[in-house]
C-alpha cells in the first residue's frame, strides 16, 4: 500500500488549512492509498479545525492520525478525523476553554453573535468527540473541559477515553513519501 506521511506542525489557521488541503490533494495525485497525518499543534481557529475535520473524513483513502508530542485545543478535532489514531508514549492531549481575541469596540449585536458562535462551536466540538470516541471505557466530559476545567489526557488515559487505539513510537520508514505543513 502506498502510504504518505504528512507532518502537521503548527497552528490551525487559514494558511495551514489551505496548505494541508493542498498537500493531501498532491499526495492523492501521487498515488497515496493511505495518509498518515502526524500532528504537533497547540490548536487554533474553530472554523478551520472543523473544516479540516470534514475534509479529512471525506478523503477517498484511509487517514491515520498520530500525536507527535502535543495535540491541544482545536487540534483534537483535527486528530479525531483519523480512522486509526495513535500517539507517542511521551505525548499529551489538552482540552481547555475556547477564547477569542477581540479588537476594537463591540456592540451588543456583535457580542450576542460571538456568544452564539462560541456556544455552537462548543456543541459541535462535543458532538465530534462523542461520536469518534463512542463505546470508550471512560467518557470525556467535553463541555466541562471547554467551559471551565481544562484537562490534560496522557496516552494511557487516551486509550481508555477512545481518543487513540495504540501508543506507538514507530520509526518512520525511509521508503515512505513525506510532506510537511507548518506555520
Amino acid at each position: 500500500m502506498a502510504s504518505h506521511i504528512i507532518h502537521f506542525t503548527g497552528p490551525i489557521n487559514a494558511s495551514t488549512c489551505g496548505n494541508l488541503i493542498t498537500t493531501c490533494s498532491r499526495a492523492l495525485q501521487q498515488g497515496a492509498e493511505c495518509i498518515q497525518l502526524n500532528i504537533a499543534t497547540m490548536g487554533g481557529e474553530c472554523s478551520y479545525g472543523f473544516s479540516l475535520y470534514n475534509f479529512l473524513r471525506a478523503l477517498p483513502v484511509p487517514v491515520h492520525t498520530h500525536n507527535l508530542g502535543t495535540v491541544e485545543s482545536m487540534g483534537n478535532i483535527l486528530f479525531l478525523a483519523g480512522e486509526r489514531r495513535t500517539a507517542c508514549a511521551l505525548s499529551k492531549f489538552l482540552f481547555h476553554p475556547f477564547h477569542w481575541t477581540l479588537h476594537g469596540s463591540v456592540d451588543h449585536a456583535r457580542m450576542a453573535e460571538y456568544a452564539m458562535s462560541l456556544d455552537y462551536d462548543l456543541q459541535l466540538y462535543a458532538q465530534i468527540v462523542e461520536k469518534r470516541t463512542q463505546g470508550a471505557e471512560e467518557v470525556l466530559d467535553i463541555p466541562r473541559y471547554l467551559m471551565a476545567h481544562p484537562r490534560i489526557v496522557t496516552p494511557e488515559e487516551a486509550m481508555r477515553c477512545g481518543l487513540i487505539q495504540a501508543v506507538d513510537d514507530s520509526v518512520i520508514g525511509v521508503d515512505v513519501v513525506q510532506w510537511s505543513v507548518h506555520a
